[in-house]
């Protein structure tokens, strides 16, 4: 009786640790964010309002330009960070052209970064795609419209970040697809694309279509771009797979409600606090985070 009262009190205690769900570790999410104001505010939002979730969040701030920020995320440095829909496309991926709608360049995206073991995030309502501005004296001297008329002007300089040169986003795909032989590319790393234009430096510069300077009153002028070189360019947040799912549905959850507040005119006012009114994009992601209920 003893030896099966000894046997029996074994099994249930075997039972019992067998029950005993195991401890889970939730993975630390690695944010990264580009070398620019728009990035350290979405930089910004998506860290706090996951800290505010309970998930543990590292971030590294301006690591630089995507093809700096794509080999920390492939390496493994970073595990999350947000990206432009065309970007992932053109970019990162190489194809010449994005397709010609915005909810197509994001299936798009996402199909691809699958394959490499990342998830894209849903897409943010405003997008912020390259464009390119002259002054408005210039528009009107040679009587400028759209990218294709810089044609008139004769041999000028277009500025814009280095990385520009290369893509087809960007100066090569204006030169290639509206026939710019005239123009040569001024490297614009450090130096305000605006305060190259009014000090004449360069006729033409490629800028961000949420930079502050192009909101009301601008003194600017956005030169169209027909062919769309410059493609679809929504946020959609790219994550690890593996840690996206380690992380659980709350993850996205969390992302995508701060990704579906963004509208253009939310953004173009967060840009212009961090650089403009020279605030924080720490205080200024909590402020909008709080006002809408997501912290």
């Amino acid at each position: 009786m003893i030896r099966l009262a000894l046997c029996g009190t074994l099994v249930l205690g075997l039972l019992a640790g067998t029950a005993r769900p195991s401890p889970t570790t939730q993975p630390t999410i690695v944010i990264g964010t580009k070398n620019f104001t728009e990035q350290y505010v979405l930089g910004q939002l998506y860290k706090q309002a996951l800290e505010a979730k309970g998930f543990d969040v590292s971030y590294k701030e301006s690591i630089g330009s995507t093809e700096l920020i794509q080999a920390s995320l492939t390496s493994g440095k970073i595990n999350f960070y947000p990206e432009y829909t065309g970007v992932i496309v053109q970019v990162v991926f190489h194809r010449a052209f994005s397709p010609k709608t915005a909810a197509a360049t994001y299936r798009l995206a996402k199909r691809l970064e699958a394959a490499k073991g990342f998830t894209v995030l849903a897409p943010t309502p405003f997008y912020n795609t390259d464009v390119v501005a002259v002054t408005d004296a210039t528009a009107k001297k040679y009587g400028l419209d759209t990218i294709g008329d810089l044609r008139k002007a004769g041999k000028f300089k277009l500025g814009g970040f280095p990385e520009c040169q290369t893509r087809n986003t960007c100066f090569l795909g204006y030169t290639r697809q509206y026939g710019l032989e005239n123009a040569r590319f001024v490297p614009l790393a450090g130096i305000s694309a605006y305060a190259a234009l009014d000090a004449g430096t360069v006729l033409a510069a490629d800028v961000f279509s949420t930079d502050p300077p192009l909101g009301r009153n601008s003194k600017y002028t956005v030169l169209a771009d027909p062919k769309h070189v410059t493609g679809f360019q929504n946020v959609a947040p790219i994550v690890k797979t593996s840690v996206a799912r380690a992380a659980g549905a709350g993850l996205a959850k969390t992302v995508n409600a701060v990704s579906a507040k963004l509208t253009l005119a939310a953004i173009v006012a967060m840009n212009k606090a961090v650089s403009v009114d020279k605030k924080s994009a720490a205080s200024v992601a909590r402020q909008f985070l709080q006002a809408n209920g997501l912290l």
